[in-house]
């Protein structure tokens, strides 16, 4: 029976509470010829948002480069698919959980790892990996501290229970992520090539099914409030936060899994944004099918909820499926023994329709594809980012002191605090745990390797979007050469504050043409991503964080550089430099400044200084790619973790801490540093003795401090920043 608390009248208040424009009311009166349900509001505003429809961003996504030889499956599935050879394919997706995260850390988080998961699992790949890039305010700020205790806690949590190695990320602060964290959660898996699965509905009159966790008012509008800025009123939006298993996750997984195999799955697709309606909707869209629902055989956990609670909420571990209707007993048997509920709850019908029934009413009855496909796209007003003034000088400052500054920050500090609360050994496959460079996991049974990074440099796409973007790739890029995996393809999380901007929406254009060129020149096509806009609290946007997922392939776990420098080893520089110090990490921990240029990306350059580290592996021992902090702090971390001194001959700024691209750090013995300068100058390619690594002290131009001093300084300095 209908009850007025279902059906409140529609008012000008209450359209704005959902997050619709009155041009988008309008454009709903004018669909249906009349005013919509409570819950067809509900519906409408869960799919008409920003985190749903990419109203804002659609446009230009269309322009970046996702296909490729390499490429079975880009954009608009619930994760991309890539082809790895022997008949195989890795799938990985990156996507943010970033307002959940800033309104209830722990569980913002966790949840943010769960839905990856499940967009990996969804497809019929057993997760190997896991990364995250985490973004947050200033270290004094008082939110700080809880913030990165609860979501660390809560990717921990999540992951580690559920059984996957979490191989590497990113962990920032800066004052513009002060009230709007960023969590960006990364999933790899893998599948055969020839069993992917996918979440186009097909066949009339197949029954959909509802597999998993029971149904409950958590997260109910959690996507319409991932796409508004934040105010003064946050913590009324706690409620719209969901909750997690990891354990319910890790049975959901293996049922679907074995389900998979059974030959049951038409097509399946998670229950992530927007729950219900989502996943119905975006399976039939995909079909040209319509869907019928039946509302009062949904599991339930909690009593008498409304159609609109059950149409949006948010809770965790659910599937929704179409089930080859003669497979049904044995599919229910399959969820059966792992405890989880199965519930035909409404079947695919050969009309443009989504209709829902409640009680023995028509809660909604809407036109299927004005929900998905026909969505609202925008062409927003942007202006381009103005060039950065020139720089003023950069003061000389003492070498030592200067690396001192930085790896005392808690930017550029030794992460493990962060990362050893993580399982990164679980799967036993991880061959390169975080800490230095990307992460690397072996292709279970097989003699190859999948690497795995994350990058991303904010200040510079402020700066400079195009030359930021660029740079985010091109960073990507040299972390799997730097390990000797061929880079494959990227995933794209962009974090930006309201679109609504002009300036704000330049950012974006600028720093998706960057991307764009770089994924082109360096043959990374983006597969999968995530655009999450109205990053901004009372008016202050974030940092424009467009983070980039890249996967590298080893096809022989010995083409592995995974060395460490040695007693007497020469330090080698590939690439040129300038000592560019624009936007770098010395200007901003040394002299709290933000001025110059984003540097030049010279994507060839990239290319060639790449190919060549791969080509030469087997003369290198160990490198590093050079970024945040150039030359000087790539040396450091590299003696550091071999737990040897080094002394590079440079004494200058510029030269020690600029951060000029298309550079690498090369530890290799004298023979073999011999035979790669002959193959350099053969190559093209730059290079030069710049030092060597041994003794117990770092030594910059003849000043020096002890290793172990600076290494203490350098573990100790994030877990003291943050208590």
């Amino acid at each position: 029976m209908t009850t007025a608390m279902d059906e409140p009248q529609i008012t000008e208040e209450l359209i704005a509470a959902h997050g619709l424009k009155p041009d988008e009311y309008a454009e709903i009166l004018r669909l249906l010829n009349r005013a919509p349900t409570f819950t067809e509001l509900g519906i409408f505003s869960a799919m008409w948002n920003e985190h749903c429809s990419y109203k804002s961003s659609k446009k230009w996504l269309r322009t970046l480069p996702t296909e490729g030889p390499q490429v079975i499956c880009g954009p608009g599935e619930n994760a991309g698919v890539v082809d790895i050879g022997d008949g195989q394919a890795v799938i990985f997706k990156m996507e943010s959980h970033n307002h959940p995260s800033y309104i209830e850390p722990y569980q913002g988080a966790a949840t943010g790892v769960g839905g990856i998961l499940r967009d990996v699992f969804t497809m019929g790949a057993r997760p190997i990996a896991a990364m995250n890039s985490l973004s947050f305010g200033e270290v004094a700020h008082p939110k700080t501290r809880q913030l990165v205790h609860g979501v660390v806690e809560g990717v921990g949590g999540y992951g580690n229970c559920f059984g996957v190695p979490t191989v590497g990320g990113e962990v920032r602060f800066h004052a513009a992520y002060n009230g709007n964290c960023l969590v960006n959660a990364f999933a790899a898996g893998l599948a055969d090539a020839d069993k992917i699965f996918y979440s186009a509905a097909s066949g009339v009159g197949l029954p959909v099914v509802y597999l998993g966790a029971k149904t409950g008012r958590d997260g109910v509008g959690g996507a319409t409030m991932a796409s508004a800025e934040f105010d003064e009123g946050i913590e009324e939006k706690r409620p719209t936060v969901q909750v997690g298993d990891p354990f319910t996750e890790k049975r959901l997984m293996e049922a679907c899994l074995e389900l998979m195999a059974s030959g049951a799955v038409v097509s399946i697709q998670d229950m992530g944004a927007a729950g219900l309606t989502c996943s119905a909707v975006e399976m039939g869209d995909k079909g040209d099918l319509g869907v019928r629902l039946d509302l009062d055989r949904v599991p339930c956990r909690e009593q008498r909820m409304t159609a609109y609670e059950m149409m949006l909420s948010e809770s965790q571990e659910r599937m929704l499926m179409v089930l080859r209707p003669e497979k049904e007993a044995q599919a229910k048997a399959i969820f059966d023994k792992w405890d989880l509920d199965f519930a035909i709850v409404g079947e695919t019908i050969d009309e443009d329709r989504f209709l829902i029934m409640h009680n023995g009413a028509v809660k909604a009855d809407l036109p299927l594809k004005a929900l998905s496909g026909n969505a609202p796209e925008y062409d927003r007003p942007w202006v381009e980012t103005p060039p950065a003034p020139a720089m003023d000088e950069v003061p000389g400052v003492d070498p030592v002191d200067a690396l001192r500054a930085l790896i005392g920050s808690p930017n550029y500090a030794s992460k493990h605090w962060v990362y050893e609360q993580y399982d990164t050994q679980v799967m036993a496959n991880t061959i390169r745990r975080p800490g230095i460079g990307a992460g690397v996991v072996r292709v279970h049974g097989t003699d190859k390797a999948l690497a795995f990074t994350s990058d991303v440099t904010p200040r510079y796409v402020r700066a400079n979007p195009v030359e930021g973007g660029k740079q985010a790739v091109a960073e990507a890029f040299r972390n799997l050469c730097a390990v000797g995996a061929r880079p494959l393809a990227t995933t794209d999380n962009m974090n930006f504050g309201n679109p609504e901007k002009p300036e704000i929406m330049g950012q974006f254009v600028g720093a998706i043409q960057g991307i764009g060129a770089a994924c082109i020149a360096l043959d990374m096509p983006i597969v999968s991503g995530n655009v999450s806009l109205y990053n901004e609290t009372d008016g202050d946007p974030i940092l424009p964080t467009p983070t980039i997922g890249a996967v590298g392939l080893l096809d022989h776990i010995d083409e592995l550089i995974g060395g460490l420098p040695e007693d007497g080893h020469l330090a080698l520089l590939v690439g040129e430099t300038t000592g560019h110090l624009g936007q770098s990490a010395l200007l901003y921990e040394v002299f709290n400044r933000q001025d110059g240029d984003a540097p030049h990306v010279d994507l060839a350059a990239e290319r060639r200084h790449g190919e060549f580290i791969r080509a030469n592996r087997a003369l290198i021992a160990a490198t590093s790619d050079l970024s945040d902090g150039g030359l000087a702090l790539a040396a450091f971390e590299m003696a550091q973790a071999a737990g040897i001194g080094v002394q590079l001959d440079a004494d200058d700024t510029p030269t020690l801490f600029g951060e000029d691209q298309a550079r690498y750090l090369i530890a290799a013995p004298f023979d073999a540093a011999e035979a790669l300068m002959v193959a350099a100058g053969q190559a093209g390619v730059p290079m030069a003795t710049v030092g060597r690594f041994g003794g117990d002290q770092v030594s910059f131009g003849g000043q020096s401090a002890p290793l172990g001093e600076l290494a203490a300084l350098y573990r100790g300095a994030f877990a003291a920043a943050l208590g």
